[in-house]
C-alpha cells in the first residue's frame, strides 16, 4: 500500500522563511496571513489530505468512474464523503473572494492546498481544481447578473465548474471547433455539439456543474478570432439560485485512460442546451485563457505533486529493501545484504528528486506570489513586473514542472525495480498519473512555443529582461558560504546561456521561423534550469543564516545547502549543451521528407 504524508515542514519553510510571506502584510489580502495562521492551515491541510484524501488514491485507480444506463456518473466509492467533508472545512475558500464567501488569503496559501490534494489524490483533487479556472473566467469577464448567480455556491464548493475546449477533430487549433450557439429570443443560446477529454465532466459529488463551453455564433469567423464562451449548467438556474430543469447537456462516454482513473473523463454531448454568453461575443479566447493559465499553473502543481508522493515511496523502499553491498564495504555486515540505499545509482535518483522537488516548491509558491502581487502590489511597476514575471514563466512551470514531475515519477519506479511494476504496490500509478501533466491544459510542447513565440517579445521582450535582472541582483550579492557562492557563479554561468539563446532568437526569428519552433522544447528545459537554480540561490541563503542561528534544525539546513550543491554540480550544467540545441536551428529537424520518415 503507497505511502503518503504531506510535506509541511518543507512547505512552512518556503512560505516562511523563503517567501517571508510576513513581509507583505501590509497589502491587501496579506493582513490575516500571520505566522501562525498559514503555518495552521498548513499543519491542517496536511491531516486532512494525509487522513481522508490519500487512503482514496489506489482503491479509486482500481475502481474508477461509472456511467450508468440514465447517462449519469459515479465516482469511486468514498469519494462523496471525501469531498462533502473538504466543502464541510472549507478548504476550497481559501484563497477565494470574500465577496463571494471565500476567505480572501493569498494564493500562496491554496497553492499549499492544491499541492497536497494532487500529491494524495490527483484524480480527485482535480474535481475542485477545475472549479477554480471556471470561477476565475467568471470573475474577470462574467456579468455582475452572472458572477451572482453562480460564483457564490462555486466558491462554496457546492457546485463545480468544467472547461469544455476540445472537440473530436481539434485539439489546440480551437479555431476549427464546430460546436455552434444559436442565439434566442430571451437572450440565451441554444448550444449543439459534442466536446471530448473534459475532466469532470460529470459526477456525483455536488448538485450541480457549470460548464464553460467554447462555442461559435451564427456568422462568426471561421478563425479563433470567432469563439466565443457560455455557460451551461448541468442544471438549469433558478433567480433565486434554486434549481430548475437538467439541462440537454449529457455525457456520451467516459474515456478509457492510462491514469487518473478516478477523474470523470467524459465526452460530452450538447444538443440545444441552453447557455449564456460570458463577455463579449468573438471574444472568448481572452476569456479562456484567463481558465487555461490557471489550469496551467495547477498543472506544474501536479507535476511537483507526482514527484513528492513517488519520491516519498522510493524512499521508505530504498531504506527497507536488501540487495548487494555498498561499493566501499559491507554497510551492515551483520545483515546478509545492505539496504538498496548505499548504492550511489539509487542515491544519484533520490538526490535528482529531493532536488527538483524542494526547487519546483518553491517555484510554484513564488509563482502564487506573483499572482497575488499581479493585483496586490503597492506600486502600478511592481504590479507590471509580478504580471511580467509569472505570465513568463507560466508555461516553464507546466512545461518544465511537468517534464520533470514526470522523470522523477519513473526514477522512482526504478529503484523499486521489478516490484515497482507490480500494480498492487502503486507506482506504476504515478507514473500513469504524472503522464496526462504533460499532455493536459496544453502539451508541453505547446508550452515551449507560448513561451519562445509569444512572451519573449511581448513588450519587447521586457518579462525576460526582467527575470534576467532579478537573477543578476541575486548572484551578485556577497556571501561568506562557500555553497552560496558556488551556487550563485553555477548560476550566473547558466543565466549566461539563457541570454545568448534568447539573442539567438532575436538575430534568427524572422530568416527562419522553423528555427523557433525547433529550439523551442530545449529553451523552456533551459529556463526551467535556471529558474530552478534562482530558487536553489534563494533556498541556500535562507539556510546558509540559518545555520549560524541558536537552535537551529540543522540536519534540515544542512541537507537543503547540499541539494543546492546537487543543483549548482549537476544541473546547471545541462544550460550549456541546451543552448547548442537551440543554436543547431531546424536544418535537421525540418531535413526529411514524409516518405524518408515512413521508409
Amino acid at each position: 500500500m503507497p505511502v503518503f504524508q504531506a510535506p509541511t515542514r518543507d512547505t512552512r519553510f518556503v512560505v516562511n522563511e523563503v517567501l517571508d510571506l510576513e513581509r507583505y502584510r501590509h497589502l491587501p489580502g496579506f493582513e490575516a496571513a500571520t505566522r501562525d495562521l498559514t503555518d495552521s492551515v498548513i499543519e491542517e491541510a496536511g491531516r486532512f489530505v494525509n487522513e481522508v484524501v490519500a487512503p482514496l488514491n489506489l482503491s479509486g485507480d482500481q475502481e474508477g468512474c461509472t456511467r450508468h444506463a440514465d447517462g449519469s456518473v459515479t465516482t469511486p466509492k468514498g469519494f462523496k464523503e471525501a469531498y462533502a467533508r473538504y466543502i464541510e472545512a472549507g478548504w476550497g475558500t481559501l484563497a477565494a473572494p470574500e465577496i463571494y464567501g471565500g476567505q480572501g488569503l493569498p494564493h500562496v496559501i491554496g497553492f499549499v492546498m492544491e499541492e497536497y490534494l494532487a500529491s494524495a489524490n490527483q484524480a480527485f483533487a482535480m474535481y475542485p481544481g477545475l472549479a477554480n479556472g471556471a470561477i476565475s473566467a467568471i470573475s474577470s469577464k462574467g456579468s455582475p447578473e452572472q458572477q451572482a448567480m453562480y460564483l457564490p455556491k462555486m466558491v462554496s464548493g457546492e457546485w463545480l465548474g468544467t472547461m469544455n475546449l476540445t472537440e473530436p477533430h481539434c485539439g489546440t487549433d480551437l479555431g476549427l471547433i464546430r460546436t455552434r450557439a444559436e442565439p434566442q429570443m430571451d437572450g440565451s443560446y441554444a448550444i449543439t455539439g459534442t466536446k471530448i477529454f473534459i475532466s469532470a465532466g460529470d459526477h456525483d459529488l455536488c448538485e450541480n456543474i457549470i460548464h464553460l463551453v467554447l462555442a461559435k455564433t451564427p456568422g462568426a469567423p471561421e478563425s479563433s478570432k470567432g469563439i466565443s464562451l457560455f455557460i451551461v449548467p448541468k442544471f438549469l438556474v433558478n433567480a433565486d439560485r434554486t434549481l430548475g430543469d437538467r439541462n440537454a447537456v449529457s455525457v456520451g462516454a467516459i474515456e478509457h485512460k492510462m491514469g487518473i482513473h478516478g477523474n470523470a473523463t467524459c465526452v460530452m454531448n450538447y444538443d440545444g442546451a441552453k447557455g449564456w454568453l460570458i463577455g463579449e461575443e468573438n471574444k472568448g479566447l481572452a476569456a479562456m485563457f484567463i481558465m487555461m493559465n490557471a489550469a496551467r499553473l495547477g498543472v506544474g502543481i501536479q507535476g511537483l505533486a507526482q514527484a513528492e508522493a513517488s519520491y516519498q515511496n522510493a524512499v521508505a523502499y530504498a531504506v527497507e529493501r536488501r540487495q548487494g553491498r555498498a561499493l566501499t564495504g559491507p554497510a551492515e555486515p551483520e545483515q546478509k545484504a545492505d539496504p538498496i540505499l548505499v548504492h550511489p545509482d539509487v542515491r544519484r535518483m533520490l538526490m535528482d528528486a529531493k532536488m527538483f522537488i524542494g526547487g519546483m516548491r518553491a517555484l510554484c509558491l513564488w509563482g502564487a506570489l506573483q499572482v497575488d502581487l499581479t493585483h496586490k502590489a503597492a506600486t502600478e511597476e511592481e504590479r507590471q513586473q509580478a504580471d511580467d514575471l509569472i505570465s513568463l514563466l507560466t508555461p516553464v512551470i507546466k512545461g518544465y514542472g511537468t517534464d520533470m514531475g514526470y522523470r522523477t515519477a519513473t526514477d522512482m519506479q526504478q529503484i523499486w525495480g521489478g516490484h515497482g511494476y507490480i500494480a498492487e504496490n502503486g507506482m506504476d500509478q504515478f507514473v500513469r498519473d504524472a503522464r496526462i501533466a504533460m499532455i493536459y491544459e496544453g502539451a508541453n510542447g505547446v508550452q515551449a512555443m507560448d513561451l519562445v513565440g509569444r512572451k519573449l517579445a511581448l513588450n519587447g521582450g521586457r518579462a525576460i529582461q526582467r527575470l534576467f535582472a532579478v537573477i543578476d541582483a541575486e548572484c551578485a550579492e556577497e556571501s561568506a558560504d562557500d555553497t552560496v557562492k558556488l551556487v550563485a557563479e553555477r548560476l550566473g554561468k547558466a543565466t549566461g546561456h539563457l541570454k545568448a539563446a534568447t539573442l539567438w532568437f532575436m538575430q534568427h526569428a524572422m530568416a527562419d521561423r522553423n528555427a523557433i519552433g525547433a529550439g523551442a522544447y530545449a529553451y523552456m528545459t533551459l529556463t526551467g534550469v535556471v529558474s530552478l537554480g534562482l530558487m536553489w540561490l534563494r533556498i541556500a541563503k535562507v539556510s546558509a543564516k540559518a545555520l549560524g542561528g541558536d537552535g537551529a534544525d540543522e540536519a534540515f539546513y544542512e541537507a537543503k545547502l547540499l541539494c543546492a550543491k546537487h543543483w549548482a554540480l549537476r544541473f546547471a550544467p545541462q544550460a550549456g549543451s541546451l543552448r547548442y540545441e537551440v543554436e543547431a536551428g531546424a536544418e535537421t529537424v525540418m531535413g526529411l521528407t514524409a516518405e524518408q520518415f515512413a521508409a
